[in-house]
């Protein structure tokens, strides 16, 4: 669902969609590209978001996280490349695709003389979807649906939306920061629906700045830099490519110096702390276990670090969302 948005496009071409099932894809893009005028918002991006998985959109501002959501939505038409949703073209079929997902902005836009109620059963029918569990879902974000919209915070803003994306058991939900405005208590309440819904099979793209959530929820991850793709893959597999910090203490001194692929080595007597490569680490074990090891621990990198290090080389900056 859109939150005060129009279509003023045709929707001709639509067509019948397969349900999808398990590991089919229900987001593909490929070679997408969007100019404004001289400045590229997206360069050839890729994505492709599978079937009941909680994907993690991450970028700074600029990056072209939202310009990429407003293609699928079918609010902006691409230079170039293609988008599909459900395996249909976004442009042409937003009407089809948008009885199927739920959308919510993290700058969500209500009209000011309805209630929060009014507003979510609206939403509910614009769609045409039966709107499901709302007592509850009220009950736990702690939402007045009797208030006007003009007299709700932004938090209660984003809560209106929220609470109709989650009442529509929509096939798919597409977030763009969508705890803006949340306090702590309430982002978890949105992380516990948020899991509700993969249980039930739905699909998610998330995309957020809050690092600790996407970390905490995403099953696979796709990192944007200056309009293109660069890493997609399941956490465990990104920090798998990145060092780890290894702590040890052990019986005697090891043997280092043969070793490449390590960083900050600190060694005093027996104690050694430092950070290795993955392709080094099984080498480093194999002297550590030498070296009569009586506790290590390994610790990966965090989604953090794996972020971070992609925008070390570059900035990846460009001049719209």
């Amino acid at each position: 669902m859109i939150i005060n948005s129009e279509f003023d496009h045709s929707s001709s071409g639509k067509r019948e969609a397969a349900m999808n099932t398990p590991g089919s894809s229900v987001i593909t893009v490929s070679g997408l590209t969007k100019l404004y005028g001289s400045v590229r918002a997206l360069d050839g991006f890729e994505l492709d978001v599978t079937q009941g998985e909680v994907h993690g959109f991450l970028g700074p501002n600029g990056a072209g996280k939202t310009t990429t959501i407003r293609i699928l939505l079918g609010l902006l038409r691409a230079t170039s490349g293609s988008a599909s949703v459900f395996g249909l073209d976004p442009w042409a079929d937003a009407t089809a695709i948008h009885a199927r997902l739920s959308y919510v902005p993290g700058d969500v836009t209500l009209w000011p003389t309805l209630t929060g109620g009014e507003v979510i059963d609206l939403l509910g029918r614009l769609n045409g979807r039966t709107v499901t569990r709302l007592p509850e879902l009220l009950d736990r974000f702690e939402l007045d649906p009797t208030k006007k919209c003009r007299a709700y915070s932004k938090g209660n803003r984003q809560k209106v939306a929220l609470v109709a994306a989650f009442a529509s058991d929509a096939e798919l939900l597409i977030f763009d920061e969508p705890t803006s405005g949340l306090d702590p208590l309430m982002e978890q309440v949105f992380s516990s629906e948020l899991e509700a819904a993969r249980d039930r099979g739905a699909t998610v793209l998330l995309s957020s700045h809050i690092l600790s959530e996407a970390e905490r929820l995403c099953d696979r991850l796709s990192i944007i830099r200056a309009g293109r793709l660069v890493a997609s893959a399941p956490l465990a597999e990104l920090r798998g490519a990145r060092h780890s910090v290894i702590t040890a203490e052990l019986d005697r001194m090891p043997a280092l110096d043969a070793i490449p692929g390590l960083d900050d080595v600190a060694l005093t007597g027996t104690s050694l702390r430092c950070r290795v490569d993955p392709a080094a680490l099984d080498a480093l074990l194999r002297v550590l276990a030498e070296a009569g090891v009586r506790s290590i621990t390994i610790t990966p990198p965090s989604l953090e670090e794996v972020f971070l290090s992609h925008y070390q080389s570059e900035s990846g900056k460009a001049a719209t969302r």
